[in-house]
């Protein structure tokens, strides 16, 4: 008595980057390389350390910042409040453009940015307090990337 085959399940259809080349970049979960994309993957393999890091819906606007803990780039949903970062584990506040201003660190002239409407800073590289008057700062204008 024969018997019967269940069908076999239909392959995925298989990948196919967009005609014109398109691509994106993401920073990898495992060992925080820059990696590119074409746009349309949904994961995205490490040739470095073979992590495999998820790609964010399409339209997810993007922002990047820099750990105060390590100096690691950090790339972010825009809009969150908060990022924790991977390496060292330092929650570093995410502000939106229009929330910071710049100043020069009134002892080494370092560039530093603060929180808009903060009384002083604290230089991070001397340590020295610059206070903060509205005169000598203004806030960034509002970008997208």
């Amino acid at each position: 008595m024969p018997v019967p085959l269940a069908p076999y399940p239909t392959p995925p259809a298989p990948y196919t980057p967009p005609a014109n080349g398109a691509q994106s970049q993401l920073v990898c979960s495992g060992c925080r390389n820059l990696l590119l994309y074409p746009v349309g993957a949904t994961s995205v393999c490490c040739a470095v350390c073979n992590a495999v890091t998820a790609v964010p819906p399409p339209g997810t606007e993007m922002a990047q910042l820099v750990c105060g803990g390590c100096h690691t780039l950090l790339m972010y949903i825009r809009g969150a409040t908060s990022v924790q970062c991977s390496c060292c584990h330092t929650v570093n506040l995410a502000l939106e453009a229009n929330q910071v201003a710049h100043v020069n660190c009134g002892n080494c002239r370092m560039l530093l940015m603060y929180q808009y409407g903060a009384r002083s800073v604290k230089c991070a590289v001397c340590n020295f307090v610059t206070s903060v008057g509205v005169s000598t700062s203004t806030p960034e204008q509002k970008f997208s990337n």
